[in-house]
């Protein structure tokens, strides 16, 4: 490993309490060679535990939430013990379930009919007496909890889900806007005059669609960590959305395609200060294990944006001239809610406590988890986080958080894996569709007005199998979901692009062309859609979430600019088969891409992930080139029995479902021997690491 950057010198600032030492099993979150993912609570002693969160309290505010504090530090401290806690900070049988919720929500149902209709009567009488009698007759753990992926996985408060969807539906006006200025492209590049076959022509029409990734890429982006530094995350939102109303307003009103380009273009500020904050803000307020499908709303908003913007295309299509002026402006509508309703919801605690805002933080999680001792256990974990990723960065400012995007080991990585899955979205050769599929269904044969309505049936389709993604991106990971979809983008594309040249005045012409589009509108939706701004929410440390996020969204809307501004011109050079044929190209690449640079997030905490991003780049590869592709070949093309892959991160507790809720039956079973007296209790299941505890005290 003498290759591998070397890591930055310690921090020299004292943590929160005590002096920062490097135990034995110390992890450096530059060079995490190892791949070894640490509780930053384990080892310690609970006196010293209890006391530090005590000190914690005092000086935070917080005193009257000791107790609380406490009690959540000690779940947090052993994550799979916790029913073991005596004393004055034993948990009450309501926290308990609440706890073991978290757990038992991730199974899925295997079970037949007969048992469903017995197991599911008696939850309805009384659940959680159920979940215990199940559990202590030891059926099939699937079956014994099949009920909890529709109960008790989406069992939150509302205030979350009033927050995602608040801040979701502000999505919608970017994908309405894609879809209004698609149907526009028919008739407002005559409307100004600027509808000929020329270059220029086409270059000026590219300019106008392509405006508002421009002001979001090299503005928008950009603004929203000084933004969001001053006004937090509501704020920023609620900024935005003023710039996401006002000028779609001013794009109806236009009398000039320059008016229209500099309407667009202020669109765009908002445009790019909203993405950059939104999934921040959705991940930072959502519980690890649904945190992708709570994020991916964006997504899946953007979605619906785009299906009702084609509907309001073929709505006012015989609207006569207006028609493009009431396909532009109509996408103002989804920014109202935004605007009313983003003050209701709570700030992100994890703002509030960057900004030394600890009662605040504390009083966004009590509304935002369904029992105080999860807010307490988040609280004072995420706390403890934070204190090690200052040990990183150290002070900073917005220049030298940019610097450090690209100079800080860990940051890097993320940068790296957040770039590749934004310029992947472009590479993927969704807005080819998304903005010119009215025009690339009128040069193959359509009418305007049945192109309008193939379009709204790629909408539709793009809508729809989003949905999918609430469960597969938190069941299947988001590095998953890419490796599948990408190869299916691509020769679903290159099948359409070949299919354009059957000859023009067939129907096979049209249909398989249409069907085509389709299928890799199909693939799209769950995959490549909703991962980029999710995954990229996620990566990037507190210090430099908002500055990552920005860069990783300008490359999106830059890319997305330079493909709306030249793809006139690739149509007339190329024609639609060469087109096709070249965005299946760079799916392939995108694939190669993600398979070498993307590491997997799923259901861990945002710091947990500090860990996954300590591990070099260059291990990620070796271990993807040299131990998963040949596990995989000879797994899956060979059909051999090769037996389990191995894993690259080393978690103290385990990441997958199955893992999580074996541990839990284990710890129950120890108990239950503990209680029968039978002697079998050999401590196992403790889960606290008492080695070099005297030098863990000192970390924190």
């Amino acid at each position: 490993m003498a290759n591998e950057p070397k890591p930055l010198t310690t921090h020299e600032s004292q943590l929160q309490h005590g002096e920062l030492a490097q135990p034995a099993d110390y992890i450096d979150l530059n060079a995490n060679v190892g791949a070894k993912i640490k509780n930053p609570l384990a080892g310690i002693s609970q006196e010293t535990l209890l006391r530090n969160v005590e000190v914690f309290a005092q000086e935070k505010g917080l005193s009257e939430h000791t107790a609380i504090l406490q009690k959540g530090a000690l779940v947090a401290q052993d994550p799979a013990n916790y029913e073991d806690i005596t004393g004055q900070h034993a948990l009450t049988p309501d926290e308990v379930d609440q706890l073991r919720n978290e757990v038992l929500h991730k199974l899925f149902s295997s079970m037949g009919a007969e048992e469903l209709g017995a197991v599911s009567g008696a939850y309805m009488q009384a659940p959680e007496t159920a979940l215990r009698l199940l559990g202590s007759l030891a059926l099939s753990q699937d079956l014994a909890f099949y009920y909890a992926n529709t109960s008790i996985k989406w069992r939150h408060p509302w205030a979350l889900y009033v927050t995602i969807f608040t801040c979701s539906i502000g999505a919608a006006v970017q994908g309405w806007d894609q879809t209004g200025s698609n149907g526009a492209n028919l008739s407002f590049p005559q409307v100004f005059g600027i509808g000929s076959d020329s270059t220029k022509d086409k270059l000026l029409v590219g300019l106008v669609n392509g405006a508002p990734y421009i002001g979001s890429a090299f503005v928008g982006c950009w603004v929203s960590d000084p933004l969001n530094f001053y006004l937090g995350r509501r704020g920023t939102i609620f900024i935005a959305a003023i710039f996401c109303f006002l000028p779609i307003i001013g794009s109806a009103f236009s009398q000039t395609w320059r008016q229209l380009f500099v309407c667009r273009l202020l669109l765009g500020f908002g445009m790019g200060a909203k993405g950059s904050t939104v999934p921040i803000y959705a991940a930072e307020n959502s519980p690890a294990a649904i945190r992708g499908a709570l994020v991916m709303s964006w997504q899946l908003w953007t979605a619906f944006g785009i299906f009702i913007g084609y509907s309001a295309n073929l709505a006012v299509a015989h609207t006569g001239k207006i028609a493009w002026r009431l396909q532009l402006g109509s996408a103002f509508i989804p920014a109202v809610p935004l605007l009313f309703l983003i003050f209701l919801c709570p700030e992100s605690p994890r703002w509030c406590m960057k900004k030394k805002r600890y009662p605040q933080a504390f009083k966004s999680l009590l509304r935002l988890r369904n029992d105080p001792l999860q807010a307490a256990r988040d609280m004072y974990y995420i706390h403890c986080q934070l204190e090690i990723e200052k040990e990183i960065i150290g002070s900073s400012n917005y220049i030298t958080r940019f610097t450090q995007l690209f100079t800080v080991p860990r940051i890097r990585r993320a940068t790296l894996a957040s770039f590749t899955v934004m310029i992947a979205q472009q590479m993927c050769g969704i807005n080819i569709i998304a903005f010119y599929s009215s025009t690339i269904f009128a040069n193959s044969g359509f009418s305007p007005y049945q192109a309008l309505f193939a379009s709204w049936g790629f909408g539709l389709i793009n809508f729809l199998f989003a949905f999918p993604a609430l469960w597969t991106i938190d069941t299947y990971g988001r590095r998953t979901l890419l490796l599948f979809t990408f190869p299916n983008m691509a020769w679903s594309l290159l099948a359409a692009g070949l299919c354009s040249l059957i000859d023009i005045r067939l129907t096979a012409h049209l249909a398989l062309v249409a069907m085509f589009i389709y299928i890799f509108a199909i693939f799209y939706s769950p995959g490549e859609g909703p991962v980029p701004f999710t995954y990229s929410a996620e990566v990037f440390p507190l210090s430099h979430r908002e500055l990552g996020m920005g860069w990783a969204v300008a490359t999106c809307l830059f890319w997305a600019c330079v493909l709306t501004l030249f793809l006139p011109l690739m149509l007339t050079a190329m024609n639609t088969v060469g087109v096709f044929g070249f965005y299946a190209g760079t799916n392939v690449i995108a694939l190669v891409m993600i398979f070498l640079w993307v590491p997997e997030t799923k259901q861990r905490t945002l710091e947990e992930l500090d860990y996954i991003f300590a591990v070099p780049t260059r291990t990620h590869m070796r271990y993807q080139t040299f131990t998963v592709l040949p596990w995989w070949f000879n797994t899956w093309i060979m059909r051999r029995n090769v037996g389990p892959l191995e894993p690259l991160y080393k978690f103290e507790d385990s990441a997958n479902d199955q893992d999580k809720i074996d541990a839990m039956y284990a710890a129950d079973k120890v108990r239950a021997d503990r209680k029968a007296g039978n002697g079998n209790f050999n401590g196992v299941g403790t889960g606290v690491h008492v080695e070099n505890q005297e030098s863990t005290e000192k970390r924190l």
